[in-house]
């Protein structure tokens, strides 16, 4: 009687070099898509350690000066940060025991593969895999990987590894030409970095006004919320709300004039950027050139 076979695939072992916030919650999501994260490597040995033991399954955990002593794996994910990239891949290539074949992917967002070439001299396939998910904790950030929109670039091999973890994670991918992966970047940073950098300036404000910062960030937070609702479901232009949308310039004046008053140079600054901004999408949904010409003068000059 002929033995059955197992249909199930064994997943190709990995091996995450930064075991920061993102490499520890990529081990944590890719391991619960069934991928061995073989080992972990960080700056220091105690932080390697507390990734591996967070994410579980017996990872090797090295300090960065035990790199050499890193295990052969199907896959190297890199999550270090952009300025250590070249010399992680130059430690990396002088790994003797590692094989040809196997391909590495950094995380970065704003640089190309092209600066793994150490590691595509020695035979891998290299390329890069930049999850659009902001991540503060891993456990959170490993939930939020789940769904994912990921840009992918690289080789051809390079490539469609990266899309077979992306599809694993229940992901989306997607390409960006190589020398506009710094404007894409920038991109990201504006969407999640600057917005919380602007929420930041906000609760600034409301705290001016005389409410504390905590609750200042307790009652900002639905209305933030709210806006990401509108945009979930409109364009920018449908989506704009308030004092903008309505043209109501003698707001605006007020707004203005209160920044001036409590010397908040750089929320006025702010403020008046973004409000160019708002006008020209209160432009695009019909507000008559008239009003939008008044509002623009309202904000011009912008302060030095």
């Amino acid at each position: 009687m002929p033995t059955k076979r197992s249909t199930k695939t064994t997943k190709p072992g990995v091996s995450i070099i930064g075991a920061g916030r993102l490499g520890t919650a990529l081990g944590l999501a890719l391991r619960a898509a069934g991928y061995p994260i073989i080992s972990l490597v960080a700056r220091r040995l105690s932080k390697a350690k507390s990734s591996a033991s967070l994410i579980g399954g017996g990872s090797l955990a090295l300090s960065a000066a035990r790199i050499a002593e890193l295990p052969p794996s199907d896959i190297l994910l890199i999550a270090t940060p952009d300025d250590v990239l070249d010399g992680v891949a130059r430690a990396l290539s002088r790994i003797g025991s590692f094989h040809t074949g196997g391909v590495a992917l950094h995380t970065s967002g704003a640089l190309s593969s092209a600066v793994l070439a150490p590691l595509a001299g020695i035979g891998f396939h290299c390329g890069s895999l930049h999850p659009l998910v902001s991540v503060s904790r891993p456990e959170l950030g490993a939930e939020n990987l789940r769904g994912a929109f990921f840009c992918i670039e690289g080789d051809r091999q390079a490539r469609r590894v990266a899309r077979r973890l992306v599809h694993h994670l229940q992901g989306h991918s997607f390409s960006i030409e190589v020398d506009k992966k710094a404007l894409y970047h920038a991109s990201a940073v504006m969407t999640a970095g600057h917005v919380v950098a602007l929420f930041d300036l906000a609760t600034e404000m409301l705290g001016q006004a005389g409410l504390e910062l905590t609750p200042a960030r307790r009652v900002l937070l639905p209305l933030l919320k709210s806006a990401i609702g509108n945009l979930d479901g409109a364009t920018p232009e449908r989506a704009l709300t308030g004092t903008f949308s309505r043209g109501d310039q003698a707001t605006v004046l007020e707004h203005l004039k209160a920044l001036d008053a409590t010397n908040l140079t750089t929320a006025q600054a702010v403020y008046r950027l973004l409000g160019l901004r708002s006008v020209e999408l209160a432009q695009r949904r019909g507000m008559k050139t008239e009003l939008v010409e008044i509002l623009k003068e309202t904000l011009l000059p912008l302060p030095k």
